[in-house]
């Protein structure tokens, strides 16, 4: 081949690929990349047939001609590749915003409704002076009832149906009936005096219904000092009535038993004109006082224990605590 035909041949292959790019460059969709695909890199394409035209050529002018064809077909797929990538992310998919449409109010979270009730009732003590702490779920029999004035024999055992936790260190660990063991392990761990409450979970094997379930929350609150009296009890729970089912709520105390309070009382609320109990309390038993090494008598205390699922249920006239667990966004979300 002359110097003027290696010449032409090579400006034929620089103005296919200036012809290329230019064509790519103007693909704005999807269609176009694909038909300029079709048109210049398919079986049947411009670069392809300038491929295997090479044929005719002498030899030398084949190789140079080949090799500047090679080279063009690597650039030409880089820069089909960067194009449709673009064309790719520049598409929404499925799913996303689209902005044409009207505004919508996002799906926000919020707290559950027994987290609601918890932090409420948990406040009002705090700004009675009561710390918040917060206890094991698994516990040992030794906090759950010996400490508590529950021996082993003790009939009181019989109001809750305990389930065990097998293990291969001790075998008296169970899932806590109440969150009473608190009074025990606060006691054991400090000296008075000694103002908090403890919300927690709780675990007992009964059968479910509208107003019991297998697992629930509660508030447990303990006080210990020197001269505390059944006046401060009654006056720190009238004031927490007072706090959460508003400032004109009137309570009633009445005698009931616990077997880790002594004198021990349940409270009742007006509510909507009858009484309705919410919780009970009483004087902390000179028992687990000592049980926790402190001199019963020099101090004494109040505790009192309370159900939040049930208080929400008043509040909110709910009348099914398993509302609370199934997980229903139709009722957590009316909250």
């Amino acid at each position: 081949m002359t110097e003027t035909q290696d010449t032409q041949t090579s400006e034929s292959v620089e103005e296919l690929k200036s012809a290329a790019v230019a064509a790519l460059n103007s693909a704005d969709s999807s269609e176009k990349l694909e038909a300029w695909r079709v048109e210049f890199m398919g079986r049947k394409g411009r670069l392809t047939s300038l491929l295997r035209g090479l044929g005719s050529f002498a030899i030398e002018d084949r190789k140079i001609v080949g090799a500047a064809a090679n080279r063009l077909r690597g650039e030409l797929e880089s820069l089909y590749e960067d194009r449709e990538s673009d064309s790719k992310s520049s598409q929404a998919p499925v799913g996303s915003i689209d902005i044409t449409l009207p505004g919508r109010k996002p799906a926000l979270g919020g707290l559950h409704p027994s987290t609601q009730m918890i932090r409420e009732i948990t406040q009002a003590f705090n700004e009675m002076g009561f710390q918040t702490i917060e206890g094991p779920e698994v516990e040992l029999e030794k906090y759950n009832f010996d400490m508590l004035n529950i021996p082993a024999d003790h009939p009181a055992r019989d109001q809750w149906d305990t389930i065990w936790v097998d293990s291969d260190t001790h075998d008296d660990v169970l899932l806590r009936t109440h969150t009473s063991p608190m009074q025990a392990r606060v006691m054991e761990e400090n000296d008075p005096p000694i103002r908090v409450v403890v919300p927690g979970k709780c675990y007992r094997y009964e059968s479910t219904d509208a107003t019991h379930e297998w697992h629930f929350n509660q508030v447990e609150g303990l006080a210990v000092d020197e001269g505390i009296t059944l006046a401060d009890l009654k006056g720190t729970l009238y004031e927490f009535a007072r706090r959460v089912f508003g400032a004109n709520r009137k309570v009633r105390f009445r005698c009931d038993y616990f077997p880790f309070v002594e004198p021990g009382v349940d409270m009742s609320i007006d509510w909507n004109g009858g009484w309705m109990e919410i919780m009970g309390a009483g004087m902390v038993h000179p028992k687990v006082l000592e049980n926790a090494g402190y001199d019963s008598s020099k101090y004494t205390g109040f505790a009192f224990g309370m159900g939040p699922e049930r208080i929400s249920m008043l509040r909110n006239e709910i009348t099914d605590i398993r509302h609370f667990f199934s997980n229903d966004l139709r009722f957590l979300t009316q909250f």
